[in-house]
Parts: structure tokens; sequence; C-alpha cells
């Protein structure tokens, strides 16, 4: 029959529609091994609905037994080759809904007519977890299925089937069974994810690949039940064409099927896509939906352009980084993305690039930005040509508009500019001294306001010796003191000074020019004699003194020198002569045998080389003296030649010594001073020194402020009479308790402040432990009440003895309270 087919796990459908005939169709179902060659029949009949249940169950008395061997036909009939069992797999569908428990085949062994067998069955499913999910009668070998089977739980079930006698001796060799769950469409597709996203770019071709979608069945994916496929189902929104996008069917691609995607148009498509089992059969497949976000992407296919044509703006001369216009542009691409981001560029009319144009990240506006001063009578306007493009290229195909070129017309103003020196700094050069009022200079400032009328004034700026003036009008530098090139205010032979150059624009404005004048030397200034001091010995040929002489001047106006003794007083030239060494030094020495020691005054006439030339003459304090044989002087020369006598020297001794023993003394004085002070004090600053208001009594009474009370109150009486005779008030009798009194701890003499507190607590210890220290526990006397009294004699009160209270505990109170612990804690004895 063609309208049935079977596939390799024995399912059995049909290939077609088709209508059922009235009465039944017989199909008979061939199964075959081919490597045994082993034949298999089963014969099927279709009967209409009501007749199915009815004719099922004669169905399996019949096919459904099974006998445990094979069976081949021959000449003489059928016969038996051998007592293997082979069984063909069991078919169960899943999800049936009973009775429970149904019954899948029975077994049987040809033996059973011969001994009575039992029948059994192990494997998972059945002794092994999950448990009793298929049971076998032992006597009949029926073998059931005890509840609903789940093929997407578990696909198959192998077991084994044995066969035993009433003693448990094997009859059979044990066969495998094995069942298979029929899988039925009970599971819908599902998709791995609820929502896809993908993207595609505008104006892709038809064809271009977007996204894949996936949907998983958990069915059987051999069978109908398990092959899903895709459809979309709705397109959101339907521009420019309902249909811009299908789907794989079996692949679930989803690629563009129309041209036309324009991100300025949708960005954004959501499309619904469905998937269904049963190879897309929309009547007996299950079916689940999901939702693809297509992004249009966008690609550079608007050039920007400019909003107008052209644009304007207005600069002062002279300004740097001043936004002079705004260019605006419109682009419909992406905004902040390289396909709308806008860049700049100046085509023409700025050769010497007094202007850039600068791009605003956030509205995308040309900003024309000065970056070199213009100047306004050179330039007066300026119109530039610029041009706006992105910075990525445009897509293929897609060309540059007209409107992306403009003209920008920038206007300079003029404003007041300050007047400059051309020659800034001005070098001139010129002797020293020349006389005050001489025209050095004009120093003449230019105004660059060629279109102004006005006038320019010069005042000094600086000036540090005050030398100069100038001009206020032309300029004009003259000397105002004479200038020297020796003086302070001369760094390297140069004086600088600084001028003011203002107009009388509004507003008015200024500029400073630097004036520089080197200063030539001229000889203004004699030798000077060095050193100043100096000392030999008195005896010749053991040493010299070597001089030179020092010339604010500089060359040629200095040396060689010339030294040279005067003729007047005869005296020096007949002890000293002077020997000449180059043309800077000389050599002073003593020209006669001895000369006594003494501090001397000796000039010489120092001359330099200067036209004319310059001398001085300087005194130099040569002190003689007494020297040893290595030609020092010695300390008794030393002093000799200062000019102190033999007294002087005594005198200053005996005043070192006297020094020296004052200070001993004085130290003396000081060590026994701190070692007295130690004895007295404690080792702690007085002002830290808590123990300065502890004062020391000769009776251990009471402080300051208890001086004025009768202490004699305190004390034993030695007779009653005067306390008798006192005037009402208060009496006290009290007896000092005879024993031995105990010792309190002395104070040292010098204490340490740790010692303090060690000191306090052990006095309190001893007093809280002397029976003979007051208050006394002694009779005290009253005065006398009178007779009458209402309130009673208090000798009735007796004690209580009860023994209610246990009174034990005054005897930890200590000894002043021992007569209560005798009186109260004694027991039955008091």
């Amino acid at each position: 029959s063609l309208d049935f087919k079977v596939r390799a796990d024995g399912t059995l459908y049909s290939a077609q529609h088709l209508q059922v005939p009235s009465k039944q169709l017989i199909l008979v179902v061939t199964a075959w091994d081919p490597q045994t060659l082993a034949r298999w029949e089963a014969m099927v009949r279709l009967l209409k609905r009501e007749e199915k249940k009815i004719k099922e169950n004669r169905k399996r008395e019949k096919i459904d037994t099974l006998l445990p061997w094979r069976q081949q036909q021959s000449a003489h009939g059928l016969r038996r080759q051998k007592r293997d069992w082979v069984i063909p797999p069991i078919n169960v569908p899943e999800n049936s809904r009973g009775p429970f428990p149904q019954q899948l085949v029975r077994i049987r062994s040809d033996k059973d007519k011969e001994i009575h067998i039992r029948y059994s069955i192990t494997g998972v499913g059945a002794d092994q977890p999950p448990m009793e999910v298929f049971n076998i009668d032992p006597v009949s070998g029926r073998m059931y299925v005890t509840r609903p089977m789940d093929r997407e739980e578990r696909a198959s079930y192998h077991l084994r089937a044995h066969a035993v006698d009433m003693n448990g001796n094997k009859v059979e060799n044990p066969i495998d069974l094995y069942i298979y769950v029929i899988d039925m469409n009970d599971n819908r597709p599902e998709f791995i994810n609820q929502v896809y996203n993908g993207s595609v770019d505008e104006g892709s071709k038809p064809g271009t690949y977007v996204m894949t979608v996936t949907a998983n069945d958990a069915d059987d994916g051999t069978t109908a039940n398990g092959m899903v496929r895709y459809r979309i189902v709705t397109q959101t929104p339907q521009s420019p064409s309902q249909n811009m996008f299908t789907i794989n069917s079996e692949t679930g691609d989803i690629v563009t099927v129309a041209a036309g995607l324009d991100r300025e148009k949708v960005q954004q498509y959501i499309v619904i896509v469905q998937a269904t089992d049963m190879e897309g059969n929309l009547n007996y497949g299950l079916s689940n939906t999901a939702t693809a976000i297509i992004t249009v992407t966008d690609v550079n296919d608007n050039p920007p352009e400019f909003t107008t044509s052209t644009y304007s703006g207005e600069v002062p001369e002279n300004r740097v980084e001043v936004v002079v216009a705004n260019l605006t542009v419109m682009d419909r691409d992406q905004p902040h993305s390289p396909n709308w981001n806008a860049i700049y560029r100046i085509i023409s009319g700025d050769p010497s690039g007094h202007f850039t144009i600068r791009t605003d990240p956030v509205t995308n506006e040309g900003m024309v930005t000065v970056v070199k001063a213009v100047d306004y009578e050179m330039n007066r306007a300026f119109m530039l040509t610029v041009m706006v493009s992105n910075q990525a290229p445009l897509a293929s195909g897609i060309q540059m508009s007209f409107q992306s070129t403009a003209g920008v017309t920038i206007s300079v103003t003029d404003v007041n500019e300050a007047p400059y020196f051309p020659t800034n700094h001005k070098l001139i050069r010129l002797e020293e001294g020349v006389p005050t009022g001489t025209v050095l200079t004009t120093f003449s400032a230019v105004d660059p306001d060629r279109f102004m009328q006005q006038a320019v004034r010069y005042s000094k700026l600086s000036d540090p010796a005050n030398w100069l003036n100038i001009n206020a009008t032309n300029g004009q530098i003259t000397t105002a003191a004479v200038l020297d090139r020796e003086s302070d205010y001369i760094k390297n032979n140069v004086y600088e000074a600084t001028f003011l150059a203002a107009d009388n624009g509004i507003p008015p404005a200024s500029g400073t020019g630097t004036l520089q004048i080197y200063l030539i030397d001229i000889n203004d200034n004699a030798p000077e004699l060095l050193p100043k001091e100096a000392q030999i010995c008195e005896k010749p040929n053991l040493n010299v003194i070597n001089i030179t002489a020092a010339d604010a001047d500089i060359d040629p106006n200095v040396g060689p020198f010339v030294f040279e003794l005067p003729s007047v007083p005869s005296a020096v030239r007949k002890n000293w002569t002077i020997t000449r060494l180059n043309g800077d030094y000389a050599q002073l020495s003593l020209r006669i045998m001895y000369l006594e020691a003494g501090v001397y005054d000796v000039p010489i006439i120092v001359t330099d080389s200067g036209n004319p030339p310059l001398y001085n003459t300087s005194v130099i304090k040569v002190k003689v003296c007494p020297c040893d044989e290595n030609g020092d002087c010695t300390t008794i020369g030393a002093v000799a030649a200062a000019g102190l006598g033999t007294g002087a020297i005594i005198a200053i001794l005996i005043c070192i010594i006297i020094l020296l023993t004052m200070v001993l003394l004085f130290v003396v004085w000081m060590k026994r001073r701190e070692k007295e002070r130690h004895t007295k004090q404690l080792l702690i600053d007085p002002e830290d020194d808590v123990r300065d208001n502890i004062l020391k009594y000769d009776e251990e009474g009471g402080g300051e402020e208890d001086q004025d009370y009768d202490l004699s109150q305190l004390q034993q009486p030695e007779t009653m009479d005067h306390v008798l005779n006192k005037t009402p008030g208060v009496r006290r009798v009290d007896e000092r308790p005879i024993g031995a009194e105990p010792q309190y701890p002395i104070r040292p003499v010098i204490p340490h402040p740790g010692d303090i507190g060690d000191f306090i607590n052990e006095g309190l210890r001893a007093a809280d432990n002397d029976p003979t220290a007051p208050p006394y526990d002694s009779l005290l006397v009253f005065d006398y009440e009178g007779s009458g009294s209402t309130a009673g004699s208090v000798s009735s009160l007796n004690s209580s003895s009860s023994g209610d209270q246990d009174y034990d505990y005054l005897n930890d109170w200590g000894p002043r309270f021992k007569k209560l612990a005798d009186m109260y804690g004694g027991g039955e004895e008091d």
C-alpha cells in the first residue's frame, strides 16, 4: 500500500490524507534481520473508532505473544532450530492515559506445557531505579507498564527476561528486551532567547544577512514532532514595504528581501518570528514566538550641508583666540557618530593662516577662531571660502553636495594700538664722564595707527642712577649727571634705562623701549696699594712683604704699576727698599740690618699706566717683630710689636687669673645650692607637687580650722568635778582602753613621690586596728532632763533573743565593734 509507511522504529503512519473505508482494512507489516535473514510478520487491522478497542484486545492475544524460538519455513512445515530468544523491540507510546497497568507483551517458553515456569524481568525500570515502571506476571508471562511514559525523561529501557522452574533452576537463557518510548508531540519549540537583537546597514542589498534565531524542541528530532520550521508573523513598521525581511524556514537565518532600508526614515524594525514543529504544519504542530529587534545602522549617505551659503563676523585687530563666526550645518546621519561629526577647512581667503575652524563637539557647529592677530592697517576684511565634511568618508555612490561649501566675510575693526620703538633694545657707545646736559641720542617711537591723528609723548620708566633725561615731545636723550663706569649700576660696562611712549588715543595706549649705554673706560681712578697691613722680622733677609695695587679702571688704564718710596721723610728710604717683581707686584723689605720692633707707617707711591697716568700715595702699616728660626713672629715679639710694655702684660695676666677664680667659686656655690635643694625638696617640680598642702603639726590634731575647739573634751579627765560643774551641754567622759599601742609607720625624711600613697594606706590600717585611738568606746554623760518624762525608762527595752537574725558578721567589723559582737554574737552563753 502506498498510503502507509513504516519507520525504522516500527511506527506505522499514513503517508497522505485518506478516507478509511467502512469495512476493515488489513495490512501486513514485515520485519527482517539483514544478517540472519530472519523474518517476522504482523497483521494490522484498521477499523473505525467504534470497533477499534474491541479488535485491539483480540489482536494482542494473537500477535503479542512471543515464543522463544525462531521459525523458518521448510518443506515439512515449521521446525524449531534453537532455543535462543529473539524478541523484537517493544514500542510504548508516551503520555498514555491507561488504564494501568497496561499490558505490553506476553512472554512464553515452549516448555511451559511440560513444566511450571516462573517469569521475571530485571534492569532499569524493573528492579533498578526508576523502580517498578515495568512488571511481569510470573505465571502467565504478561508484561505490563505501570504508569505513563515520558520520552523526554527516558527514551528507551533495556530489560532482561528470565524463565526458571519452580525450584529456581534456569529453564531458558535470559533474553534482552528493548522497550522504546514512542514520541508524541507534547513539547512546543522553545527559543533560546525571547528577544534577539540584530543590525543591518541602511541601503543594504536584498539577501543581506541580518541574524539567526534558534528554537529547540524537546521532542524527537528524527520525527516530525521535533522538526521545527520558522516563519515571520509580523513586521513593524511596514515601511517602505511590509516584507522587508524573510527567514529561512529550516535554519532561522533572517535576511533582507527588499531594498530601501533608510535609517533616517526607519531606525528599527520589530519582527515577530514563529517556530512550529511537525515540520511547520500549523494545523497539527505546536508553535511559539520570539521577537527579533533589527536596528538599521547608519552609513554616511548624507553629506553635511551648510544651513546658509554666506556667513559674516567681526574681529578687533590684535586679538587672538576670539570666535568671530559660528557656522551651522545640517547632517541627517546619526548624531555624534563619525558619519555626523563635521570637519571644517578653509579653502581660500587666508594665506597667512590668521584663522582656523574648530568643531563644537555638542552642536557640531564650526567656530571660526582667530589664531594669529590681524592688523587693521594691513587688512580691513577677509573673504574666506570654507568646506565641511565628515570624519568618515561618504558611502559608495554618494557625492558631496554643493551646499557643503560656504563663504565667510570677516570685518576687522580698528583699535588704538600702542606706540612701539622700532629699535628695542637700542645700544649706544660713549666714554664715561661726559658732562651733564650732553645729548646722547634720540629714542623715538612709532604709532601704528596711521589712520588716526595722534600725538606721542615720552617719559622715563626706569632710570636706576637718575643719569638721563628725555624730551617729552621728540624723545631726545640727554645726561642729567656724569656717567661713571665704575658705578654699582653698571653691569658689564652697560647702563640700562627704560622709557615710555604714550599716545593720546581713547583709551590711551603706551609702549616701552629699553636704551642700553655702553660706557668706554677712561683713566679716572688712581690705583690703591694692597695690602694695607703686614708684618716683617726685625732682621733683614728673613722675609719680605709682597705688595700689589688695585685699580677700578680697566685695561689699558691699569697696570703695569710703578711702586716708589717717597723722598720725604728721609727715614723711609733709609730703612726700607722696594724691589719690582713684574708689572703688578713688588716686594717691600728692610734696607738696614736691624729695626726695633714696633708698628711703622710706610708710604708708597703707586702709578698706573693710563693716559695720562694717575698716581696715589698709600700707607701700609708694617709690624716689625722678633722672629724664630722659621721666620715667624714670636708671641712676646708680637705683643711688643703691638706697643705693650711688661707692666701691661702682667696686669692682663692677673685679670685673667681673677676671672677664672670667680668662675670656679660660682660653680662650687651652684653645686652646693643644688645639693641643699635636693635635700629639702621633692624631686619633682614644685608647681606639680600635690603635697604642698600637707602641713606638719606638733600633735596629731585637726587642721587650722579646728584650732578654736577645746580639745580637752576629748581627753580623759582625772576627776569628775569639772564635768559635773560645767554648764548644760554634752559632756564626754572618755576612757582610754588599756593595752599595747600599735606601731604607726614613720615617714621618711626624704620621701619619694610614690611613697605617699603607701604611707597613708599604712597609717589608715594602723588606725583602724588601734583600740586606743579616739573616740573611745566609753560612757557619754548628757544633761539631766528632769523628772516625769512621758517617754518612760529605756531600761525596759530588752534585746531580742528570738534568734531570727545572725549577728556573727559583727566580728568582721573590727575592734571598735567588739562589744556589740560579744553581746549579740555569743550564742546561748550570752
